[in-house]
């Protein structure tokens, strides 16, 4: 099975508590105070607080505050995609592996560079941002809004259900007009703890209260496909493929989908879900599933492109555990 083209296409390219400006969704939770020790939030998000309709956006498009961000590819935005929305990709947020210090691919920048970058999308403090998909797939988004949640934006920022598939299914219009440019004013960024290194991995795979879910597909996980050295999982991690997180589609399942995905994937109902995946793309869409249903999220970053180049990290592979009756290291 082939790694996605948006995947490949990277390896290869090797708070302020505001009155509200614009109606939010039902039910959204407005009390974003945060514990700065575990990343855990006393009233957790709720799906309400995380999705938007098309019916939604319709009646907010042109409300002055909202940022509305075009995920996908370029082309793509350049032929249609929905009124005001501004194109972003990885790059826009992200360190580019020549630049960080170990090579990797898609690591979240600094929290003053990270600023810069958000303020020239447009994002100021007042902003409610929209992010949504256009005729692709699902996790380039999902990283966006892990992000922006990373960068303690989470209260204001929702993914459009459906992205814009949805959108035009619904009889909206869309556009080729590219909206004029504008800098966002941010303050200094408090970014939330969201994001875990190896050893944080290696010390929760089997601790209570946690669970670490590989969100490759399942060829990965089971070590019958892949480029690194070491092919496999991280020891003791759990598989739940980011493509069983919504439907076909690419609309997300239902919480009672999600709820029995999560368990069968041995996630109790107050775990905090700590998800991987090859480069840190595709495990944002399992731990936004995950956010739906109030579990708390943390996100390793460097994923198996680190733990697979490490040969003193833990890894089970049962590919090879079925052709020789033992797993290799």
């Amino acid at each position: 099975m082939p790694i996605p083209r948006h995947t490949a296409r990277l390896l290869a390219a090797a708070p302020l508590l505001l009155a509200p400006v614009l109606e939010l969704p039902p039910d959204r939770t407005t009390d974003r105070s945060t514990d700065r020790s575990t990343g855990r939030q006393p009233q957790v998000d709720s799906r309400a607080a995380l999705l938007v309709t098309p019916t939604w956006l319709a009646e907010h498009l042109r409300d002055p505050d909202l940022v509305l961000l075009h995920v996908g590819d370029k082309a793509e935005y350049d032929r249609a995609h929905l009124p005001g929305a501004r194109y972003v990709s990885m790059r826009d947020v992200s360190v580019s592996s020549m630049d960080h210090a170990n090579g990797l691919m898609l690591e979240l920048p600094s929290p003053d560079s990270l600023r810069a970058q958000l303020q020239a999308l447009g994002i100021s403090d007042r902003s409610r941002v929209v992010v949504y998909y256009g005729n692709d797939w699902v996790s380039p988004a999902t990283r966006i809004v892990f992000t922006l949640d990373h960068a303690g934006l989470g209260a204001r920022t929702s993914l459009l259900d459906g992205g814009m598939s949805a959108w035009s299914a619904a009889g909206h219009p869309t556009t080729a007009e590219v909206p004029a440019r504008t800098v966002g004013k941010l303050s200094p960024l408090r970014t939330r703890p969201l994001v875990v290194d190896a050893e944080y991995v290696k010390a929760h795979v089997n601790a209570p209260g946690s669970r670490v879910i590989d969100a490759r597909a399942a060829v990965f996980y089971d070590g019958v496909e892949g480029n690194d050295a070491r092919r496999g999982h991280v020891a003791g991690a759990r598989s739940l493929p980011f493509t069983q997180v919504t439907d076909d589609r690419m609309r997300l399942r239902s919480a009672e989908e999600l709820t029995a995905l999560f368990r069968a994937a041995g996630v109790g109902p107050r775990d905090t879900v700590v998800a991987y995946c090859h480069i840190g793309q595709q495990a944002t869409a399992v731990l936004f599933a995950a956010r739906t249903l109030g579990h708390p999220v943390r996100l390793f970053d460097g994923s198996y492109q680190e733990w697979g180049r490490r040969p003193e990290l833990p890894v089970e592979n049962p590919a090879a555990r079925g052709a020789s009756g033992s797993a290799k290291p």
